[in-house]
């Protein structure tokens, strides 16, 4: 997945049928709430391991029910409805800055987590942005927000395609080159209005809402070489070759690769970091306020705070996680690869994503929907 000119040497240890799995037990979840030795989770599909899950179920006994959701709106939605029936939950760093404050997590019993201490403080110091203290959740995966290409059909079509930077999206003419072969983006307006605003040298957090139209002007030229922003087709579409060049994830590139390597279909998925700077991530591990099982949810992250098991997962799906003690666990080819794990020079371009006042978010609304619909 990664820059071919980074000459990065991208070799899965694990089979991509093991990439790809995940274990979906949310068929009858209420009745798993009511059970005492059970903890029931929500993730995205995909993002938490089967043997992770196994080796946890081994260790303590405890039965897991994994309910993925489908967006993190969807989320938030059952999260502010409440009763959701869910013991951990992973929203990313600003879902949870929205749930702490409206008190929909609880505070981490931090006795209760004794693996706390493995922890990266640079990553705390990141999340502590949205979450002051680090008091309500700690860190599982991070990663960035990048381009996500199949370098034959690019490469094809444009032999100098500037793939390590964001011309490959908001230049009409390079990104009309790939319209053909398929251009997508993630339907994560917040994300990528800022790493709009952020390419054209603005802030990209700014509430001016002449900065808006700036991006609306940028935006509105590229529409018609975009195929769709559906965010859970991307990693299906590229892996099949349907897709050749996506504003994504640094995972979904991953997992794309990984489902690709299993069918051997010959196709091949790599990731870049932006150079003019790109949106960093963070997924956290929190406890809903009124989780059933608040107890056994204390007991599955301190789990996922094991430097063996996180590793695991990094290595597994090539994201970073926030587990300073995993990093000896984590594979060379992966720790070693600056478009997983950036450089310290590549992290001073990188901005998390930070609230936003409800002005600024309607007016950023407008702006994204003025873009997907082409209006």
């Amino acid at each position: 997945m990664v820059s071919d000119q980074c000459n990065s040497n991208w070799v899965w240890k694990t089979t991509a049928n093991a990439a790809a799995a995940v274990l979906l037990f949310g068929a009858d979840t209420q009745h798993a709430f009511a059970q005492e030795n059970t903890v029931t989770i929500t993730a995205w599909a995909e993002y938490v391991p089967d043997e992770v899950i196994a080796g946890f179920e081994e260790k303590t006994g405890i039965k897991v029910v994994y309910d993925p959701f489908e967006s993190l709106e969807v989320l938030e939605t059952k999260m502010l409805t409440g009763n959701s029936g869910y013991d951990v939950i992973f929203p990313s760093a600003l879902v949870a800055n929205r749930l702490i404050q409206v008190e929909a997590v609880q505070k981490l019993d931090k006795s209760k987590l004794p693996n706390l201490g493995n922890l990266d403080p640079e990553i705390m110091g990141f999340l502590a942005r949205h979450d002051e203290g680090n008091q309500y959740g700690v860190p599982y995966l991070w990663g960035t927000t990048g381009v996500i290409y199949n370098p034959a059909l690019v490469f094809e079509r444009m032999e100098d395609a500037p793939i390590e930077s964001l011309d490959m999206f908001f230049d009409p003419d390079v990104v009309s080159n790939f319209a053909d072969c398929g251009v997508a983006m993630i339907d994560s307006p917040e994300e990528v209005v800022a790493i709009a605003l952020n390419y054209l040298g603005l802030d990209p957090f700014t509430k001016d809402p002449a900065d808006f139209e700036k991006v609306d002007a940028l935006l509105a030229p590229i529409n018609p070489h975009i195929r769709h922003f559906n965010t859970g087709a991307i990693i299906n579409d590229m892996a099949r070759g349907d897709l050749c060049l996506v504003l994504g994830w640094s995972g979904d590139a991953g997992l794309a690769y990984a489902t690709a390597l299993e069918a051997d279909n010959g196709v091949e998925v790599f990731y870049s970091v932006p150079k003019e700077g790109t949106e960093v991530f963070f997924d956290f591990l929190s406890i809903p306020s009124d989780a059933p099982n608040p107890d056994n949810a204390h007991t599955f992250i301190d789990y996922l705070m094991e430097p063996e098991v996180i590793a695991s997962v990094t290595n597994l799906y090539y994201y970073p996680n926030g587990n300073a003690a995993a990093l000896e666990h984590v594979l060379d080819e992966v720790k070693s690869d600056p478009n997983v794990y950036p450089t310290e020079e590549m992290m001073a371009t990188l901005f998390p994503n930070l609230p936003r006042d409800q002005k600024t978010l309607r007016t950023l609304t407008r702006t994204w929907t003025r873009f997907k619909t082409g209006n």
